[in-house]
């Protein structure tokens, strides 16, 4: 895995901070940080499987309303507990998004992006149209219990699921098989003349995708205590996760993290004086200023300033050694 003594360091670091954040900021920004942490969730979903394997997906609200739509339903209509409704969402998201998406895996480039938009307006129009009594129609539905209440709870439970999420993600894909899973990305037909088979190693990207998705979904529906189609299957909220995931840096996990972070206060910033749906356009156009600037993302960015400043500091040692060679040699 290739593990070194700072990654944890880090990993520490970036949990620490994120264990001080609300005693730093206002409960007004720690709103703002639970939006960019279920954003973050989600922007992971959708890199384990299009960062990847470069099978781009254009349905991940599909994944995510799975489960959040599963949860929302057993425990308003069916009186199912919390405890018992979120697991069983996850296992719907990742049975439906089998049955779903697993034919349009045989398919490649835009085509799979394309079925996969496909279905995620297909779902949109089913939960309005199917069983309205259930899924709520196009008001969707109101009431649904809540895991927390105030926002500090409601930070302390995102920020959890985030950091685990993203740790164990992180753990996953520098294993053998994010490798063989970024192998399909840059050429799967050499994968599969290396004797792999290609067909179980993006199925397990997809339901480890569609684990993540609905996990997410699930608890963020407990979360809100509320669901719209009209919001879930957005496309700008689509737009937003794949972006997240592309500017912060597509197929490193971490990446989704700092471009979800990123994104979301972006847009906050933009409110005031943007109120409407002009302000996508905004940020849009700089992230695609920025990803053209630097197609790895902003943890790119972030590597190549730590990298000089490291190369500054190891060559600034090394004159320094110089120097006190040729003062030893002059006495």
């Amino acid at each position: 895995m290739n593990l070194r003594w700072y990654h944890f360091a880090l990993w520490a670091l970036f949990i620490l901070v994120m264990a001080l954040i609300p005693e730093l900021v206002s409960k007004g920004t720690l709103r703002i940080i639970i939006f960019a942490n279920f954003l973050a969730i989600f922007a992971i979903s959708w890199d384990v499987l299009s960062g990847r394997t470069g099978y781009i997906s254009f349905g991940h609200p599909f994944l995510i309303g799975i489960g959040a739509y599963t949860s929302a339903i057993l425990t308003k209509r069916f009186d199912v507990p919390i405890e018992y409704a979120i697991p069983a969402a996850v296992l719907m998201t990742m049975v439906g998004g089998i049955i779903v998406f697993l034919p349009a895996l045989r398919i490649k480039g835009s085509y799979f992006a394309l079925v996969t938009l496909a279905f995620m307006e297909l779902i949109y129009q089913l939960v309005q149209v199917v069983r309205p009594d259930l899924t709520g129609g196009t008001r969707g539905m109101s009431g649904i219990e809540t895991l927390t209440r105030g926002a500090v709870n409601g930070y302390y439970l995102s920020a959890s699921l985030m950091v685990v999420v993203a740790l164990s993600m992180w753990l996953l894909m520098r294993t053998q098989l994010g490798t063989a899973l970024s192998a399909i990305g840059m050429n799967e037909e050499s994968v599969r003349g290396s004797g792999l088979s290609t067909t179980r190693l993006k199925l397990f990207a997809f339901l480890t995708s569609a684990f993540v998705a609905g996990l997410g979904g699930a608890f963020y529906v407990h979360y809100l205590g509320s669901i719209a189609p009209r919001a879930l299957f957005d496309i700008n909220f689509l737009f937003t996760i794949i972006v997240a995931a592309l500017i912060g840096g597509a197929s490193t996990i971490i990446g989704p993290v700092i471009g979800a972070f990123f994104l979301t206060f972006l847009l906050e910033y933009l409110r005031p004086y943007l109120p409407g749906a002009e302000r996508y356009f905004i940020y849009g156009m700089i992230a695609l200023v920025l990803y053209m600037y630097e197609p790895k993302g902003l943890i790119q960015l972030f590597s190549n300033a730590w990298n000089s400043l490291f190369s500054r500091r190891e060559s600034a040692g090394n004159q320094n050694s110089d120097q006190a060679g040729k003062q030893s040699d002059a006495l």
